[in-house]
């Protein structure tokens, strides 16, 4: 029986290793054919996008960075791509990563739901028009999904088996978090908490709090060099402070932009649904959610338990992404294309459309079908 057990789990890991693969290919093909296109001005550079090439060159020919308020972290990470091709070389490297993250989302998904519904629902997501045109984009919120997504799965993995490399891999890409930008320090925080947590119910204290050391000491170090470099906790205290850069007053110039929180999701003009339809079943595994545990089936099923507890998890990311992007963005609209403020949570909404895919086939097939439609408009550009 033990020889059959492994035999059989080395033959699913292998399909679900040649399923990432062709995932990540299919999807890093797509991004590099919107990059070709010119599609949603992907050759372009606009908004904080010349700013951030301007930083990784410099970092590239070893020059003074000077004062990148923006971060300092997303032009170190595509300086090389730079120096090996210029911007086109960047936006390819960073095509690259964002098909990285859907990966670590079917990987999330397959946590929730069995396939082929964990792969669709990363294909339909990754491939939606936000994803495409946010892919190749050079600012750093399609790569802090990527490390959300990554995290979030190291997470997972450690409430089924908490090994050492898991739980400090998982910490390790959330102290990259706040070197790409502050803002994407708050949907870290969920994932920071459950893989802490989870670590250490699973009898590994030592390691939660070697995982917890990890990414505190990132942060320490981040606030440290900010307060040398700009004088105060980030990068933002040199330019306006927060309120500067947020665009609005504290304590309760935030609280005035709630009815923002509608327009981020399905606004004319910056309405993510309204270009990826698809992720209104992240909204329904919501409800989903709800109704699993009011019948209790996490307590009859350990299978459905662990899904239960992946799902809220990445519900958390999406509800506090979803605060800061129509909270704290000074702007949700621009010279970029829409949804960018949501871009972090792309693919770690994969397991939750997912999950909206299997229990609601119709209903998917035909958000699937609009989403797939806004694709191809926006790649032929009719």
């Amino acid at each position: 029986m033990r020889r059959t057990y492994v035999r059989d789990s080395t033959v699913h890991a292998g399909r679900n290793g040649r399923r990432a693969v062709a995932l990540w290919a299919v999807l890093f093909a797509a991004y590099g054919l919107t990059l070709a296109l010119g599609v949603a001005d992907a050759g372009t550079l606009r908004g904080p996008e010349p700013h951030h090439l301007e930083v990784a060159a410099a970092a590239a020919r070893g020059e003074s960075l000077g004062r990148p308020v923006r971060g300092i972290g997303f032009p170190l990470i595509v300086a090389p791509a730079w120096a090996v091709g210029g911007t086109t070389a960047v936006q390819i490297f960073l095509a690259a990563v964002a098909a990285l993250g859907f990966v670590a989302g079917a990987a999330l998904g397959r946590v929730v739901v069995p396939e082929p519904w964990a792969t669709r629902g990363a294909l339909l997501v990754g491939l939606s028009p936000p994803a495409l045109a946010h892919a190749v984009g050079v600012y750093p919120e399609m790569t802090a999904g990527t490390l959300l997504a990554g995290a979030t799965l190291c997470a997972a993995r450690v409430r089924e088996r908490p090994q050492v490399h898991t739980a400090l891999s998982g910490a390790g890409l959330l102290a990259v978090l706040p070197w790409l930008a502050p803002q994407f320090v708050l949907p870290g925080v969920p994932v920071a908490v459950a893989l802490v947590r989870w670590t250490a119910r699973r009898g590994r204290r030592v390691v939660a709090l070697g995982a917890a050391e990890v990414a505190l000491a990132s942060l320490v170090f981040y606030l440290s060099l900010n307060d040398r470099l700009y004088g105060g906790l980030t990068p933002w205290s040199g330019s306006g402070g927060v309120e500067g850069a947020i665009g609005t007053d504290l304590p309760f110039g935030p609280l005035e932009r709630v009815p923002r929180f509608a327009t981020v999701l399905v606004g004319p003009d910056a309405g993510i649904v309204r270009w990826a339809p698809i992720l209104v079943l992240a909204g329904a595994a919501a409800w989903l959610l709800v109704r699993s545990r009011r019948a209790r089936l996490g307590r009859l099923v350990s299978e459905r338990r662990e899904a239960e507890h992946v799902a809220a998890l990445c519900l958390a990311v999406l509800a506090v992404q979803l605060a800061v992007a129509a909270l704290a963005a000074p702007s949700i609209t621009g010279p970029w294309f829409p949804g960018r403020e949501l871009a972090p949570t792309l693919a770690v909404a994969v397991p939750l459309v997912a999950w909206g895919l299997r229990h609601m086939p119709r209903a998917g097939a035909v958000l699937g079908a609009l989403t797939a439609a806004a694709s191809v408009w926006v790649l032929t550009g009719l």
